[in-house]
């Protein structure tokens, strides 16, 4: 009712939105198509900053830097600072949606960094050796079957692959030069895909201190301070398990990204 009494003062709001869980296309994962009506809904509330609650260990590249390119747009045209807290992880592409802060606040226990890109697959041609199975491949064009599991791993397709990984590493190198800048140490190795916890980000320029999210924005905006809550729901299919194969595949993907952080 505060809202519709013009004499009283509006509290300060700040829209949380959460970003937890592995990043790609698949329904389970977080990507800029879910997250932008909700990003977009956040910004428009005239809040006095936007706070990420970022739990995340990774996943897609192009879709990291879609959301995060999306969340400092927004928050340039409206002059609103992001405060980025990070909980148990913000790795890889996690740490890539945490650099879309103005800030970054962790706790001590979190990891934060895997600035790095990764290809990772299964290899099957002993498998079909054993059961006899033949693998039959007619290609228009030679690069159109690189990297195929059922064939033993090749040479030239390593070289391809980290040719193509290279780019993708620059561009989230830059990513985190970008919003870092000179906050980053200058003579530490920190984009070889090592991870750091709580205080040593913090040292290192990754991070901006340690802190919780509901004490930090009161400190910053005042014990009265609005926290709204933004969250992706389920959808219907989700909640009656109505895509059980794919949601049992993703929680496969999701189960290995998470094992690398001990999580």
């Amino acid at each position: 009712m505060r809202r519709f009494i013009p004499f009283l003062p509006k509290l300060p709001l700040v829209p949380v939105i959460r970003l937890g869980g592995t990043i790609g296309t698949g329904s389970r994962a977080l990507n800029d198509e879910a997250l932008a009506p909700l990003i977009e809904r956040a910004f428009k509330l005239k809040p006095v900053a936007v706070a990420l609650q970022i739990n995340s260990p990774g996943g897609s590249a192009v879709q990291s830097s879609l959301i995060a390119a999306r969340i400092r747009r927004l928050a340039d045209e409206k002059k609103v600072p992001v405060h980025a807290f990070v909980e148990d992880v913000a790795a890889s592409g996690g740490y890539w949606l945490a650099c879309a802060g103005d800030d970054i606040w962790v706790d001590q226990s979190s990891l934060v960094g895997s600035i790095g890109v990764i290809f990772a697959s299964f290899g099957f041609p002993e498998l079909m050796a054993r059961q006899g199975v033949e693998r039959r491949v007619v290609t228009a064009g030679r690069s159109k079957s690189f990297a195929d599991p059922f064939l033993p791993q090749k040479a030239e397709d390593i070289e391809r692959l980290k040719a193509l990984q290279g780019p993708i590493h620059q561009a989230f190198i830059d990513h985190v030069r970008t919003s870092r800048g000179a906050r980053l140490d200058q003579t530490a190795d920190l984009f070889n895909a090592d991870i750091w916890a709580g205080q040593q980000a913090v040292d290192l320029g990754l991070a901006d201190g340690v802190a919780h999210l509901v004490p930090k924005l009161k400190q910053l905006y005042g014990d009265k301070v609005r926290l709204i809550p933004f969250g992706r729901k389920r959808s219907l299919f989700q909640r009656f398990g109505l895509n059980l194969i794919d949601e049992t595949l993703g929680a496969v993907e999701d189960r290995a990204l998470w094992a690398r952080y001990g999580l």
